[in-house]
């Protein structure tokens, strides 16, 4: 299922915490684990930033990646390190797209100040931004992580987003020999009073079959038997963390749009809610604002470690 998995890391303690499940990931796979750190010289910290204090990142980077190679290769994964110097979330991406990772497996937050490599914006813009899924993972979880995952959720919607997000969910159930679940939230506190008064209770509750019904088949269709439930008058957040919760699922993949209308790297809804509160890994899977995307480039080929 996945060749390439891109594990961005800037040396704190939330991000050594998620590099053990990239390196699952990778060894369940048979996939090559791409380590990547990036010096931040972007152009918010270029001009406060002279020259000796860049190579003094890099170097550092250049440690960072070599100790988590040395952790990867002890479990017998094949690792590719890289550092690079830029935006972080741009050369996250464009890295991404560069070696043609499957996907890129990140915290939700790391280490502040000057020296940060990694924040929780960087992490939201590159949800908000890759050309593959990206599975975030909350660093303060109280749950111990697991992969494989024997339980993986995929709440939706029926939106082209939830559609994409739902394919992958099948193809990651599928590949791991994982329980699929399907939730649909039918929410209706967001609407007003005047709004569901015109509303019956009916439609709404038809058209969440309706939804199960289209993604069961496509679960069906690579012969899975997926759990379904519809949960009423809720905020889908919270309803996916108590189902998350309920049912102990180890997993959960969620479609988003990508970019919003009032800012190119801010996060929206449901997503802007979950991505650093979800108690258990997320796999965001972004649909394209237009087809054709293209990644930015970065210099310089990675080398094998």
């Amino acid at each position: 299922m996945y060749d390439r998995i891109l594990f961005p890391t800037d040396g704190s303690e939330p991000a050594a915490s998620v590099l053990d499940y990239a390196v699952a990931i990778a060894g369940e796979h048979g996939a090559t684990l791409h380590v990547l750190t990036v010096a931040d010289t972007g152009q918010d910290t270029i001009t406060r930033l002279e020259e000796d204090v860049v190579d003094a990142l890099e170097g550092e980077g250049r440690r960072i990646v070599e100790e988590a190679a040395a952790r990867a290769s002890d479990r017998g994964v094949s690792v590719v390190t890289e550092v690079l110097r830029g935006d972080p979330h741009e050369r996250i991406v464009g890295y991404a797209g560069q070696v043609g990772a499957d996907c890129i497996v990140m915290p939700t937050h790391g280490r502040r100040g000057l020296r940060r490599l990694l924040l929780g914006s960087v992490t939201e813009r590159v949800i908000n931004t890759a050309p593959v899924p990206v599975v975030a993972i909350n660093p303060g979880r109280e749950r111990a992580l697991d992969y494989p995952p024997d339980d993986v959720l995929v709440p939706t919607d029926g939106s082209s987003a939830a559609t994409l997000a739902l394919r992958n969910g099948v193809q990651l159930a599928e590949a791991t020999a994982a329980t699929l679940h399907l939730l649909n939230v039918i929410e209706t506190g967001s609407l007003g009073p005047d709004a569901r008064s015109l509303l019956k209770q009916g439609d709404l509750s038809d058209r969440a079959d309706e939804i199960i019904a289209e993604a069961v088949e496509t679960a069906e269709a690579a012969s899975l038997d997926p759990h379904t439930s519809v949960v009423e008058h809720s905020e889908p957040a919270r309803a996916i963390r108590e189902y998350i919760e309920d049912n102990g699922i180890d997993l959960a993949v969620l479609g988003t749009q990508g970019t919003t209308n009032f800012s190119r790297y801010v996060l929206g809804g449901v997503a802007a809610k979950l991505v650093r509160t979800a108690p258990v890994p997320v796999m965001w899977v972004r649909k394209p604002d237009s087809e054709g995307e293209e990644s930015e480039a970065v210099p310089d080929s990675p080398g094998e470690t």
